[in-house]
């Protein structure tokens, strides 16, 4: 292309997804996300956005329009992925209901709604595989064909792109995605190993000392083995295990919002940039609010070397 393509970000959390197109030269124009924090941490790395800390729901379009212009060439996003994951007891037992009537699952008919509005070259929606659940993906592909496009579902491995944890994800685009996949695995002490102890006063950024577990859990979790959990919750149809202790020398579990990891050689929760280096985030991308905020940020990301990996089969179609 003879000038930059230009990109919008719906639903765009702490950059991530949006982190490796700007890192390969797209021109982010505009983020949008209704949690504050993460809008501020948005802001911080991605500079060339105009960022809304807005509901998708109160936007309309000739008021993206106005900010962007008309020559959107990508519009990315992550629709919150709670009404569709089995990680969520509370989601609606009939996959259809998740996206009609749950609230916050339709979500994803506004993304889809604004993608027809902008006409993009190119959409690449983000969400769990579990949004593809019975009759969904016929759904969602009636419904991006309602607004002209097309819907290829490539679900990918974010481990398949060198990232240190393991993720499973479905990207719906108007494009086959078939990235290139690294030779290796990347594990947890490969990204962990040189970091030095946490401060107060850290030179990378987001290295501070971890919040303090309990003395009672400090006891329980100075027994544990490599790969075993301190605590675990109930999920839509199975118990998922939390304050997990690494093990270095392999991948790490899927990273969660609600994610928080026990360091596997010192009795400590591990920090939010050696959470953030588990979801392969360059140590300049920094984030900001309460600890608790920020690791809700990393944990709901798509992972660095994911996004650049989809970022590079963009380009190839646009160019």
């Amino acid at each position: 292309m003879k000038r930059r393509p230009l990109l919008v970000d719906l639903f765009c959390g702490a950059g991530g997804f949006s982190r490796g197109f700007y890192d390969l030269g797209f021109k982010v124009v505009l983020g949008v996300d209704s949690d504050r924090a993460a809008a501020r941490t948005y802001k911080t790395n991605i500079p060339t956005a105009t960022v809304l800390c807005e509901d998708i729901r109160d936007l309309r379009c000739d008021d993206i329009k106005y900010l962007v212009g008309t020559d959107v060439d990508v519009v990315i996003g992550s629709p919150p992925c709670e009404p569709f994951t089995a990680a969520n007891k509370r989601r609606m037992p009939e996959p259809i209901d998740r996206l009609y009537r749950d609230p916050v699952g339709s979500l994803v008919l506004n993304f889809i709604e604004i993608v027809g509005c902008l006409t993009p070259k190119i959409y690449v929606m983000e969400n769990v595989p579990g949004i593809l659940d019975g009759e969904l993906k016929e759904l969602l592909a009636n419904e991006f064909k309602s607004v002209g496009y097309k819907a290829y579902f490539n679900i990918l491995r974010a481990e398949d792109y060198g990232n240190p944890s393991r993720r499973v994800r479905v990207f719906v685009s108007n494009i086959p995605l078939n990235p290139q996949k690294v030779r290796n695995l990347t594990t947890v002490i490969d990204v962990i190993k040189d970091l030095p102890e946490p401060s107060e006063d850290p030179v990378i950024p987001n290295h501070e000392p971890p919040p303090k577990l309990s003395l009672k859990k400090l006891k329980r979790a100075s027994k544990l083995v490599w790969g075993s959990s301190l605590i675990k919750y109930e999920g839509a149809n199975k118990l998922i295990p939390n304050l997990i202790k690494l093990n270095p020398y392999k991948l790490a579990p899927t990273v969660l919002g609600s994610s928080r990891f026990l360091h596997p050689f010192e009795n400590r929760l591990i920090t939010v940039r050696e959470q953030a280096r588990l979801m392969s985030f360059p140590d300049d991308h920094i984030f900001l609010g309460s600890k608790d905020e920020q690791y809700n940020q990393v944990g709901e990301a798509v992972p660095y070397v994911m996004s650049k990996a989809i970022a590079y089969e963009v380009l190839k179609f646009l160019i």
